[in-house]
């Protein structure tokens, strides 16, 4: 699979790459997310990466007929309606994996968001992981992860370091493309 993922990747001119992962657990960003397209170009970069990923979804993706298709290529179904403690839950997650990548987008939608969700920052402090930072660029047809950042409890400063590396990447839907904040930066100026 990861020569023939990589091999139309490469036929589609697309370049993927990945610096080592300094850890065999992390939460894995994926963004921008303004389409469809992001998770098939994704897909690909992870088998041709041979990434062993697995990705949060909304619990409405995994209806029949497809749903047994998604949870096969490494869907995790969310309730997003409840209240419940996912962050909790994708710690524990990682504290059963000897070697895992959770994916997540943190825009939440294909549509234009206000601001990032910080799940997966707190995600990864629970589960003493760190984030990589996972991009597809339609404009420079470019996938991969471009970095890793160890999250030190101060989320303010690492997104600050988050924001300065999203911030030239372009989805297939740029119009789409909310800003790369968080919700407590849209808060304060409320």
């Amino acid at each position: 699979m990861q020569k023939l993922a990589g091999f139309l990747l490469r036929a589609l001119g697309w370049r993927y790459h990945m610096p080592p992962p300094p850890a065999k657990k992390y939460v894995l960003i994926g963004a921008p997310h303004t389409s469809n397209w992001d998770f098939a170009v994704g897909l690909l970069a992870l088998w041709a990466l041979r990434i062993r990923a697995r990705w949060l979804g909304k619990k409405e993706l995994f209806r029949p007929p497809l749903g047994w298709l998604l949870k096969l290529l490494g869907g995790i179904p969310v309730d997003r309606s409840r209240r419940n403690n996912l962050v909790d839950s994708v710690a524990e997650v990682f504290q059963q994996e000897k070697e895992i990548a959770i994916l997540i987008t943190p825009e939440g939608t294909r549509g234009k968001a206000p601001y990032w969700r910080s799940g997966f920052y707190y995600m990864a402090l629970k589960a003493g992981v760190p984030i990589a930072l996972g991009y597809v660029d339609f404009r420079k047809k470019e996938v991969g992860i471009g970095g890793y950042l160890w999250p030190t409890g101060n989320l303010k400063q690492d997104f600050e370091v988050i924001r300065a590396f999203y911030q030239d990447k372009v989805g297939l839907r740029p119009e789409r493309q909310g800003p790369i904040r968080i919700r407590e930066e849209v808060e304060e100026v409320a």
